[in-house]
């Protein structure tokens, strides 16, 4: 599933693509993928619109619209995204398209069916939930500390849960908790509040470089322009089960955590 890094960098490849495109017309190549409102509904709304502005909060993708409704997108396991001519022919899994007046199209492509395009008048409706951003201001070791301290589930798990802290997944999580020497299974209560400030750490310092390394490419990612991101070549722990530590040399570690797949070096993150 695309994470922080992989959302952040389509959208900034994106963006200049379709900032101040009128939507001449709306294609739902398959209804499952608008959440709300109907698709009719949904149609007639963007019909005439333009994108304004963009954000990112966690992996969702906000489009601000000149009527001051917001287009949410939310890329789940495989969603893409290209802007093609309008004469380019569809691709097999595309879902949703946007033809501009300019000639251009925004077609979002999902293999799996997971993703979901949200059409709002206030875009609290569905990102209100989330946690802080985790390059915010606000993620500080003492606020993330608080909201780990009572719980007794595995940090792994903890950093999945999007209502703790926004944007983070299955992959930077494993490589964060390697690099601030955790182990996956250590509850929140167990950690004190330096092992917090180091997690913290850790978690800007992978986001951050993989941010710089447009993201990792296992499968699916592709930004807008078909390239691939780089990060997948700066993995620590991530798919590198039975391959020697880096820091090391032990074999690196495979569990399920949360029913998740869990990687990790027993000897640089020993459970206490």
């Amino acid at each position: 599933m695309p994470e922080l890094p992989e959302v952040q960098t389509i959208l900034d490849a994106l963006t200049p693509l379709i900032l101040h495109q009128t939507i001449h017309d709306i294609h739902i190549h398959w209804p499952g993928v608008v959440d709300r409102p109907p698709t009719e509904v949904f149609r007639a709304e963007l019909r005439g619109r333009s994108v304004v502005k963009s954000k990112r909060r966690g992996k969702y993708m906000l489009f601000g619209l000149d009527d001051g409704q917001t287009l949410i997108m939310h890329l789940r396991m495989t969603g893409k995204m290209r802007v093609v001519p309008a004469q380019s022919p569809l691709q097999r899994h595309d879902r949703l398209s946007f033809a501009f007046e300019n000639g251009q199209t925004w077609h979002f492509n999902d293999q799996r069916k997971f993703g979901r395009a949200y059409l709002v008048a206030d875009a609290a409706e569905i990102v209100s939930k989330l946690g802080p951003e985790p390059l915010g201001a606000d993620f500080t070791p003492a606020n993330f500390h608080a909201r780990i301290a009572r719980r007794r589930a595995p940090i792994k798990s903890l950093l999945l849960d999007q209502r703790l802290v926004a944007g983070i997944g299955n992959i930077y999580a494993d490589e964060a908790l390697y690099r601030a020497r955790i182990h996956p299974l250590r509850t929140g209560a167990e950690l004190s509040l330096a092992d917090a400030a180091t997690l913290v750490d850790a978690i800007r310092q992978v986001l951050q470089q993989a941010l710089a390394e447009m993201g990792t490419t296992l499968r699916d990612y592709r930004r807008p322009d078909g390239s691939a991101g780089s990060f997948q070549n700066s993995l620590s722990v991530f798919r590198r089960t039975g391959q020697p530590c880096l820091s090391c040399g032990a074999p690196i570690s495979r569990i399920v955590v949360g029913g998740r797949s869990t990687h990790f070096c027993p000897r640089e993150q020993p459970y206490p």
